[in-house]
């Protein structure tokens, strides 16, 4: 079974921190929930695994990651993953995956990830429609971890300034000569805590719960 997959993400974060987190392919699956990579087999192929937990059950797939692309210029990465379970399932996705910037807005950019993610064994049972809901919303968590990742990075220096500027500008204005500043100190920026685990039973329930409201005309 195949399913198609074109979404595009906003984030609060400028283009070069973002790319700074999509262009580490280390970065990218540590954003990822129940996704490590174990093996480094090149420059670009990563040998690597997710764990996907349903209440008390735990599966796990292990694969490849090849890095297919890479344009520094363009901000845009291609890759190719392919997994397996003890139980006989397998799934591949080709990702293409982009920073876009937002012209009206130097702070904002887009991610824009276009896959074609083709399922076999068990989980191809569920249905294109199940499997494209499970999707969103492993994608959901994983650009949420995406984002506060790419915050924690450094400001860019240009944009640093500005904001240094407008601080001492405005505490020029505030705070009477030869006194001193009493204003905070913005505090520095931490690394984003992200899931160890994709919480199987959260997705299952949230299926559930969208195709009963289903019955009544309503969708969460």
């Amino acid at each position: 079974m195949e399913v198609k997959l074109d979404k595009r993400y906003p984030l609060d974060v400028d283009p070069g921190r973002a790319w700074a987190i999509l262009g580490d392919l280390k970065a990218v699956a540590g954003c990822m929930p129940g996704a490590e990579l174990t093996e480094q087999l090149s420059d670009t192929s990563y040998k690597g695994g997710v764990k996907v937990k349903v209440g008390p059950a735990v599966a796990q797939f292990g694969g490849q990651v090849d890095v297919l692309e890479k344009d520094e210029a363009a901000r845009r990465m291609v890759l190719r993953g392919k997994g397996a379970d003890k139980g006989g399932s397998s799934a591949s996705m080709d990702l293409a995956a982009t920073i876009e910037a937002d012209p009206a807005n130097p702070a904002a950019s887009v991610l824009h990830g276009d896959a074609a993610v083709i399922v076999n064994g068990k989980f191809a049972q569920f249905g294109g429609r199940m499997m494209v809901q499970v999707s969103d919303m492993i994608l959901a968590q994983f650009v949420e971890n995406f984002r506060q990742t790419a915050q924690a990075l450094p400001a860019p220096a240009s944009q640093a300034a500005a904001q240094d500027a407008a601080a001492a500008f405005g505490g020029a204005l505030e705070t009477p000569a030869g006194a001193a500043s009493t204003a905070p100190a913005t505090p520095a920026a931490k690394p984003a805590p992200v899931a160890q685990e994709i919480n199987g039973l959260a997705i299952v329930w949230a299926l559930i719960k969208n195709w009963w409201l289903g019955l009544f005309g309503k969708r969460t």
